[in-house]
C-alpha cells in the first residue's frame, strides 16, 4: 500500500529547468517512479542528453520570453500531452548587490523565478481540473526566509514563491490540485557554481548545517517524489526545507 502511493505510472511530469541540476535530478526521480517526463529549457542538446532513452519528450523554449508559457502550452498540445505534475525548477541568480542591479536584471530575475511558475501552471490547470488530480511543485530557497549577500532580486523572488504556493493551494486544491514548495539548501549546480568554486566557502556552509555537509543532487529526489505522488494527498500549501538542517541551526 505504501509503495503504491509513490507509484507515478500513467502520470506525466513537466519539469522546467529540466536539463541540468536539481531540475534534472527531480525529473529522473519521477521517471524512475514511472512517470513520463517532459523536460523544458533553453538548450535542446542538454535536454536531449538528459532525457536519453527515457519515456518522455523535450520542449526547447526560453521561458524568459514574452508569452513563452503559451508557446509551451501549444507545444504540449501538439504532442497530445496534458501534464499531471509540474515542477517549476527554472531559475536564475544574477548575484548582484542592491546598489548595482539594473532594472532589466531585476525584472528578468523576478519574471523567471516568480512569474513563470505561476504562468506555466495556469496554462495546465484546466487539464488538471478535468482529471481532478494535479501536483504543482515550486522551488524556493534558503533565501525564501532569510537574506544573503548580493541576493536581493533572487531572494525577493524566492520569498514570493512561498506566498505563490499558498495562493495556488487556496485557488486550486479544492479541484484536486495540490501545490507545495521545496526549499533547497546548498547543492552543487550550475546556478551555485560561483559558490562551489570557493572551497573555503563551501566548507563553511557545510559546517553551518546540522548534518555537517552540503546537499547532493539525490537528496532532492525523495522530497520531490513525495510532493508529486499520492503520498502527499492531504498536503498542500506547504514548504519543505531540504537543507541538511541549515535553517535549524
Amino acid at each position: 500500500m505504501v509503495a503504491a502511493q509513490f507509484d507515478l505510472t500513467g502520470r506525466t511530469a513537466l519539469v522546467t529547468g529540466g536539463g541540468s541540476g536539481l531540475g534534472a535530478a527531480m525529473a529522473m526521480a519521477l521517471s524512475d517512479a514511472g512517470a513520463s517526463i517532459v523536460l523544458v529549457g533553453r538548450r535542446e542538446d542538454r535536454l536531449k542528453a538528459t532525457l536519453g532513452s527515457r519515456d518522455g519528450a523535450i520542449a526547447a523554449i526560453d521561458l524568459v520570453r514574452q508569452d513563452a508559457e503559451k508557446d509551451l502550452s501549444q507545444h504540449m498540445a501538439s504532442l497530445g500531452i496534458e501534464p499531471d505534475i509540474i515542477v517549476n525548477a527554472a531559475g536564475i541568480n544574477p548575484r548582484l548587490s542592491a546598489d548595482d542591479i539594473s532594472s532589466s536584471e531585476w525584472q528578468h530575475t523576478l519574471h523567471l523565478n516568480l512569474s513563470v511558475p505561476f504562468l506555466v501552471a495556469q496554462q495546465f490547470v484546466p487539464g488538471m481540473k478535468a482529471k481532478a488530480w494535479g501536483r504543482i511543485i515550486n522551488i524556493g530557497s534558503l533565501q525564501s526566509s532569510r537574506a544573503f549577500e548580493n541576493g536581493i532580486a533572487y531572494g525577493t523572488a524566492k520569498g514570493g514563491i512561498l506566498q505563490l504556493t499558498r495562493a495556488m493551494a487556496e485557488a486550486w486544491s479544492r479541484f484536486g490540485i495540490n501545490a507545495n514548495a521545496l526549499l533547497p539548501g546548498f547543492f552543487p549546480t550550475e546556478l551555485t557554481a560561483p559558490v562551489f568554486e570557493d572551497t573555503g566557502k563551501v566548507e563553511n556552509l557545510a559546517r553551518q548545517t546540522a548534518m555537517g555537509r552540503n546537499g547532493r543532487l539525490d537528496d532532492i529526489c525523495g522530497p520531490a517524489l513525495f510532493f508529486a505522488s499520492d503520498a502527499s494527498a492531504y498536503v498542500t500549501g506547504q514548504a519543505l526545507a531540504v537543507d541538511g538542517g541549515f535553517t535549524a541551526k
